[in-house]
């Protein structure tokens, strides 16, 4: 009797280190979507040579995040640099809501890009807004780490 408890005890000692071991090597995720924000960039692309061609927002938010602010101080120096490239500034909600709310939030993203361009000497002549809310999706899958790379807004050379 005494035998088969303590192989039984030993039984559940192997599996339960066998068990923890394999979540402490399991491969962490490389995206990080900390504060309802993806910063990972694996759907990012590029404008030019080391400016992204987006910014990332919070659920129901059009406000700029620090890493938004200065992904879009890149963006200015190269449109500075560039006087005759013109952008369209793309802005898209997630799936989730209907499909007037995602336009009017798009549109209110893409116009904070445009602002923040604005204020750092881009003229306003050589942007334009528009809005897909929920209808372009980067990412169609209906999970959180979808969803917060849905919520963005894009600037694209339009010459």
């Amino acid at each position: 009797m005494k035998f088969n408890s303590a192989l039984r005890n030993f039984i559940l000692v192997v599996f339960s280190t066998l068990l923890i071991s394999a979540c402490s090597t399991a491969k962490k995720a490389s995206v990080d979507t900390s504060d309802d924000v993806y910063t990972g960039t694996e759907t990012v692309e590029f404008l030019a040579k080391g400016v992204p061609d987006r910014v990332f927002f919070a659920t129901n938010k059009s406000s700029l995040t620090t890493r938004s602010r200065d992904t879009l101080r890149k963006q200015a120096t190269f449109l500075r640099k560039n006087k005759d490239v013109n952008v369209t500034i793309e802005g898209h909600a997630d799936e989730r809501g209907t499909r007037e709310y995602n336009l009017a939030l798009g549109e209110r993203r893409a116009n904070a890009v445009k602002d923040y361009l604005l204020t750092y000497g881009v003229s306003g002549k050589r942007m334009s807004v528009i809005s897909y809310g929920k209808e372009k999706p980067v990412n169609p899958a209906s999970t959180p780490l979808a969803w917060s790379q849905n919520r963005r807004s894009v600037t694209v050379k339009t010459n």
